[in-house]
């Protein structure tokens, strides 16, 4: 089978390699869309590769091509996206794949398991035609979900598990720092169960736009000098109830600090990239205020892989998770995956998601 196979810093190829075959208790999937994600772009253009030759991709869709000895939820035809299984007969690659023995596993906080693999970086995963994963880690999806939506279950289930990683409830003015794809749907999960208001922040005028047109009620600039201003006249001066940074920068995880109303709840779901430094004033509104300050890792609860992925299928089919195309930046064949991952060298040529068509 073709496949996309990182070989050093800055050198991925596209080339012929074995077709894996599913063993006992897993599933072969044909692979129609994956998605580029940030964590991708430093294992093929910096250091961050597991190790060579590697296949990487864990954002997919495709569908069921063989079923392993022992699978009994799936069977050749049925459609999956690339993310963890939903319980029952759904199937979708589903990338972390926990121990399921030490005691994180044992009560349920999978995603903070020490001893595990995953599909896409320490295991050979979804830029390539095929791609095998247990058969707990492929979800169904029906026929009224795209594949593209598919190859969006793995960020839209990151969203949720960091909405629900704070005491979450309706009623309160939620702002949600990075308009990102993380930050659109974490925006739209908060719509989804209740916010009294939505604000996005970001620095671009398309994504604030995007924003919009996902159910947002507001999108401010925060390159406008009086964005703050701008902000606290959304909540009367009170300050936001719910705070979610998912751009993983200095500058909006202070913010966060700053916008937060007292007895807050603040996410960070954005993973940082450089050294942080808070000055004491800035830090001391965790204690002026009172609020609650936490993170969020992955995407995972039990029963394995959670009901992050359970709902993400529900409302992509109910249509309440809405799907723009601007979502996606550009589909390219798997063929000219090199390509697409030189355009991460330029900083801001890439606005949105990268799709990898495996079957193009």
């Amino acid at each position: 089978m073709k496949a996309g196979v990182v070989h050093a810093k800055n050198d991925i190829r596209y080339e012929e390699i074995e077709k894996p075959q599913p063993k006992k208790g897993q599933v072969l999937i044909k692979v129609k869309y994956t998605g580029i994600c940030g964590s991708d772009v430093p294992r093929v253009n910096g250091d961050a590769c597991h190790f060579f030759p590697n296949v990487l991709g864990h954002e997919f869709s495709g569908t069921i091509e063989e079923v392993g000895e022992g699978v009994t939820t799936l069977k050749k035809g049925d459609r999956v996206a690339g993310v963890p299984l939903v319980p029952g007969d759904r199937v979708a690659g589903v990338p972390l794949v926990p121990c399921m023995e030490c005691e994180d596993c044992q009560k349920g906080n999978y995603s903070l398991c020490k001893h595990y693999s995953f599909i896409g970086s320490r295991e050979f995963g979804s830029f390539a035609e095929y791609v095998t994963v247990p058969e707990k880690n492929a979800v169904k999806f029906e026929d009224e979900v795209s594949f593209e939506q598919g190859a969006f279950f793995e960020p839209a289930t990151v969203a949720l598990h960091g909405l629900n990683r704070v005491d979450y409830h309706a009623g309160e003015c939620v702002a949600i720092l990075g308009g990102g794809t993380i930050g659109l749907f974490t925006a739209q999960w908060a719509k989804i169960f209740g916010a009294k208001k939505v604000v996005v922040f970001d620095i671009s005028p398309e994504r604030l736009e995007l924003a919009k047109k996902l159910g947002v009620d507001e999108g401010i600039n925060t390159l406008d000098e009086d964005f703050m201003n701008q902000a606290m006249a959304v909540t009367d001066g009170k300050g936001f109830g719910y705070i979610y940074e998912t751009a993983g920068v200095t500058t909006t995880m202070k913010y966060a600090f700053e916008l937060a109303a007292n007895k807050a709840s603040v996410c960070f779901i954005g993973t940082p990239t450089r050294e942080l430094n808070f000055s004491v004033k800035e830090w001391e509104n965790i204690n002026r205020k009172e609020f609650t300050l936490t993170g969020s890792w992955m995407s995972y609860s039990a029963p394995f892989p959670g009901k992050e992925w359970i709902l993400t299928a529900h409302y992509f089919k109910t249509g309440q998770l809405k799907f723009e195309d601007s979502l996606i930046f550009k589909k390219i064949p798997l063929s000219r995956i090199d390509e697409a991952f030189e355009m991460y060298k330029t900083p801001g040529t890439v606005k949105g998601k990268i799709l990898i068509d495996s079957e193009a």
